[in-house]
């Protein structure tokens, strides 16, 4: 075996160690906690589950949100059947090319109480096409040109001193602590996967981001994030490497609003 597999495998190895006890360490859910529940309020299943990792209620995420799901079933009488088997058995094509896994682990009683909340939504608003509400960012170079993000990186009155959001720099602690074993301390070069920074330096939006992130590709070896990463998490360290692949973030530990 070759330096470069050991290496590949051993940083499999942790990842799935850290996956394995965050697993153990999830608090059991009954169906009695969903009563009482409002509508717009995610269960706690959902929310405590890999569910919540790519859906959302009002905004698509990795996969459609949960009132436009309710909104394409409503009025079909076998919705909640259908449903039911998607999320048991997973897939993809109805809302795309990502893939949904299966959750056959998951009891039947519990995807029933999950199908019948998110039908509920069929009179929700519209989910939001643009999260970030339009608003844009502009930063200035080394070299004096400017650059243009959907997203706060600096702290306001801050960006001389290039302290990052808090949002931002917990995106550094979660790289530097899960994504730097196969994709480089600081997102820099890796001989085990891809530059996360050459792939936002060519266009991948946050969105795109999210959707090979959390359900991960096993052909390549990549694990899920999703149920151990939430969209919050994971947004954090796509905005923290967003900052690297433009020059604004350099190497290092970047210094933050409480400082």
């Amino acid at each position: 075996m070759s330096r470069r597999e050991c290496a590949f495998r051993a940083a499999t190895l942790s990842i799935v160690t850290i996956l394995t006890a965050q697993l153990i360490q999830a608090r059991p859910w009954t169906g009695a906690e969903l009563q009482g529940t409002p509508q717009s309020s995610e269960p706690p299943l959902t929310a405590g589950s890999d569910c919540s990792s790519c859906h959302a209620v009002d905004h698509e995420v990795v996969g459609p949100a949960y009132s436009e799901i309710a909104k394409k079933y409503a009025g079909q009488a076998d919705a909640a059947v259908k449903l039911a088997e998607r999320v048991k058995e997973g897939g993809s094509g109805n809302w795309g090319n990502s893939q949904m896994p299966p959750h056959f682990e998951m009891p039947d009683a519990k995807i029933q109480e999950i199908v019948q909340w998110i039908l509920s939504l069929k009179d929700a608003p519209a989910a939001r096409a643009d999260p970030s509400g339009g608003k844009k960012y502009e930063y200035t170079l080394e070299d004096g040109k400017t650059v243009t993000l959907d997203f706060p990186l600096f702290v306001e009155g801050m960006e001389k001193d290039k302290k990052v959001t808090k949002g931002v720099f917990r995106g550094y602690e979660l790289y530097n602590s899960y994504c730097f074993r196969c994709h480089g301390t600081d997102a820099t070069e890796s001989e085990l996967a891809p530059s996360l920074r050459h792939a936002l330096e060519v266009g991948m939006t946050a969105q795109q981001f999210l959707a090979v992130a959390m359900p991960g590709r096993e052909d390549k070896g990549m694990p899920s994030w999703a149920g151990f990463l939430s969209e919050e998490e994971m947004t954090n360290i796509y905005r923290y490497v967003k900052g690297r692949s433009v020059g604004l973030v350099a190497v290092g530990r970047p210094p933050s609003e409480s400082e």
